[in-house]
């Protein structure tokens, strides 16, 4: 089945070249489906690279997905164009009123600040508060995870005193809980971050339970127990080039940064990039929506809030 994607929208040009069935949302409107309502959160300044990730992941099962964007109205993007932005954005004042099948929420350069002192930190606790009544499970991604936990759950973020980057080993701790049905026992996930949360504040949260999780830089994935809440550390998102590209961006503004660990072929930056985790990338997203999703979601969204 197809992903709907607002008219026009840059990823889809890239979609259709992979064979991914992508559908404007002008054709779907004619058909007589209710597609899975899927409203992302995207923090990310490289807006269009995290649509089309996004997009990627969410085309690959058999259901049909509507895309809605959303961007924070107190922020001003700088490294995408306004025009961009209002063609294909909303705020959450656009959409207060609605109610999705799903929330993405994204990553964002601000790992290092208090989450007090990010600039949209309030209009991110509004789409906290809003993900509870209008959204029936909620994925929060990399920093956006780590927000989450400590507006849900008080558990705080700490700097490291290295960048974790490159592709990690884990293993799965729970083997029977839907999200990581079908995967293997140990599976590899990109990280890049300078923060993280530490194992045992997770474990000391009754309402919280680690998936995944990896020796080397700690839990990967995140859940409570009915799913309506998860959280992932790293990027299973991420394209085979999306590592090499944050490095060599800072090999060329002169930063001190280390060679992506597990990435390239003998950990050379010359070398060909060791591409190991999208089958399980397609199977996170692709088990988030079938079983924390479509099969859990009421028909008609307007019944959310009596099952909260």
């Amino acid at each position: 089945m197809p992903l709907i994607i607002p008219n026009q929208l840059p990823a889809a040009e890239t979609l259709q070249s992979e064979n991914i069935f992508t559908m404007e949302r002008g054709r779907a409107s004619t058909q007589e489906i209710r597609p899975l309502k899927i409203v992302i959160v995207n923090l990310m300044p490289t807006k269009i690279a995290t649509e089309t990730q996004l997009a990627r992941v969410l085309s690959n099962t058999p259901l049909q997905v509507e895309m809605t964007l959303v961007t924070m109205g107190s922020h001003e993007s700088t490294h995408i164009s306004q025009e961009h932005m209002n063609s294909f954005y909303k705020t959450i004042d656009e959409i207060k009123d609605q109610y999705f099948d799903g929330m993405m929420l994204t990553g964002a350069p601000v790992e290092k600040l208090p989450y007090e002192q990010v600039d949209y930190w309030k209009e991110l606790s509004e789409i906290f508060e809003f993900a509870k009544t209008n959204v029936y499970s909620s994925m929060f991604i990399c920093w956006g995870a780590q927000a989450a936990l400590y507006y849900h759950y008080g558990i705080d973020k700490h700097i490291m005193d290295h960048k974790v980057f490159g592709v990690f080993e884990h293993k799965v701790l729970r083997p029977h809980n839907p999200l990581v049905r079908g995967f293997d026992e140990y599976f590899y996930a990109p990280h890049s971050r300078h923060t993280e949360v530490l194992r045992e504040d997770i474990q000391n949260e009754p309402a919280l339970r680690i998936l995944a999780d990896s020796q080397e830089v700690g839990p990967h994935i995140i859940s409570t127990e009915n799913g309506r809440q998860i959280f992932v550390m790293g990027h299973q998102e991420y394209d085979k080039g999306t590592l090499a590209g944050e490095y060599r961006r800072d090999v060329d503004k002169g930063l001190e940064i280390d060679v992506p660990k597990n990435y390239f072929e003998n950990d050379d930056p010359e070398g060909e990039i060791l591409f190991r985790w999208r089958a399980h990338a397609s199977l996170l997203f692709s088990n988030w929506l079938n079983y924390y999703v479509y099969q859990g979601t009421p028909y008609d969204l307007n019944e959310l809030e009596k099952n909260q």
